[in-house]
């Protein structure tokens, strides 16, 4: 038996009013998903407990088979490991994204333009993520580049209480309200105040504004937690598996639970990522004889993030296209195999931002084929068919075991 998790990271929705009141699941041209839907188990799947933010960090740790209230320490640990940080069990490492701020002179009062710095590349990054190192530096803080906006700042043996706000969930809001809180929140917010003057000149920026990009001119930190203790994949089910995304926080969750990480030449972590890339080397995984795969899609979350809305349902058709189409086809020589599909959380184009409601999901065997009742795969369709898994680890056990 060969496994597939195909995960469209936010796919689910709203209604949204630009698509006639539909959904982007609802409008986007998907045959290769609607047929799994028609002749696999189709239902709801809730994937972030009660009480726990929707990122997706939570989320995915969910899906592979992890409840987020006995494993979740945060989302910046499981992305040093992803980097090769080797974080201590008493170092605090949190997320350093480069973003684009307002030009205010005081820092309160700016608004979050873009918290990716119009996706910045990763050489651009490096040198001002270096910078910024040259800066802060010392015996107990460290800043460490990786891909795109996405970094890492680690605290030797760092305290706790903080309270922080993820900056795309601030897009086009001053950021006063959403400024780092809590007992030793100053040493942070003091970095942050700080690096809009080392970055706002440097040659980096003047170079993308005068290219027409955003300045990557703030860092802003966030998702801080200590490295976490996942019981190994290969070990709960007895099977062996890879992960394949464009982003740490998924590598570091599958590098953290024992599974392969495998880079794809070209993925990039929105619409312009290389989806045949990642098909096929899945695909070569299974050939290689690896049991399970892990495919995230990043798409179309940042589509909805960006309030992209053609965007967003053109990421889910060339999801199903380059992604599902191909891996199916390729599944063929396969005397038997499961494919499951679906989003770790909705990212309603509306909010711009996680919700936690529960998501549409797919199981679909070869030589188990059924009439799950539905035309297609979407958010309605597979609340009609009053299936709900009400605990969103248990998924994989469903998936695997059946």
């Amino acid at each position: 038996m060969k496994y597939v998790v195909i995960l469209g990271d936010g796919m689910a929705d709203y209604p949204v009013p630009q698509l006639n009141d539909k959904t982007p699941l609802q409008c986007a041209k998907k045959p290769n998903i609607d047929f799994l839907a028609k002749h696999g188990e189709t239902g709801l799947v809730k994937t972030v407990p009660e009480g726990i933010p929707p990122g997706s960090d939570a989320a995915n740790l969910s899906v592979m088979g992890y409840n987020p209230k006995l494993y979740y320490t945060g989302r910046s640990p499981l992305e040093a490991v992803s980097m090769g940080i080797n974080l201590s069990d008493n170092d605090v490492a949190f997320r350093c994204n480069l973003v684009t701020l307002s030009d205010e002179d005081n820092y309160s009062d700016k608004t979050m333009i873009d918290y990716s710095a119009d996706e910045i590349s990763s050489e651009e990054a490096r040198e001002l993520i270096e910078e910024i190192n040259r800066h802060f530096k010392t015996d107990i803080l460290n800043y460490y580049p990786g891909i795109s906006y996405r970094h890492c700042m680690v605290w030797k043996n760092g305290p706790g209480g903080f309270k922080f706000t993820p900056p795309h969930d601030i897009l086009d809001k001053k950021v006063y309200q959403y400024l780092p809180q809590g007992e030793n929140s100053k040493v942070i917010l003091d970095m942050m105040m700080e690096s809009a003057k080392i970055l706002k000149d440097h040659p980096v920026n003047q170079a993308r504004v005068s290219r027409g990009l955003r300045p990557a001119n703030s860092i802003w930190l966030w998702g801080e937690g200590k490295r976490p203790a996942i019981p190994k994949f290969g070990e709960k089910y007895n099977i062996t598996g890879s992960v394949i995304s464009a982003v740490d926080l998924i590598k570091g969750i599958g590098m953290c639970a024992g599974l392969d990480s495998i880079d794809v030449e070209g993925a990039t972590g929105n619409i312009h990522t290389n989806f045949v890339g990642k098909a096929e080397a899945a695909l070569k995984e299974l050939e290689s004889g690896k049991d399970f795969v892990y495919v995230h899609i990043e798409a179309p979350d940042e589509c909805g993030h960006r309030y992209e809305i053609e965007n967003k349902v053109r990421s889910i058709e060339l999801l199903d296209e380059q992604v599902v189409g191909v891996i199916l086809k390729g599944l063929e020589k396969f005397d038997n195999y499961r494919v499951a599909v679906l989003p770790d959380h909705p990212t309603p184009l509306a909010l711009r931002t996680h919700t936690s409601e529960p998501v549409p999901y797919i199981i679909y065997e070869k030589n188990s084929e059924k009439t799950s009742g539905v035309k297609g795969y979407d958010e309605f369709q597979a609340k009609e068919t009053g299936l709900l898994i009400e605990e969103g680890y248990t998924l994989m056990d469903r998936f695997i075991k059946g």
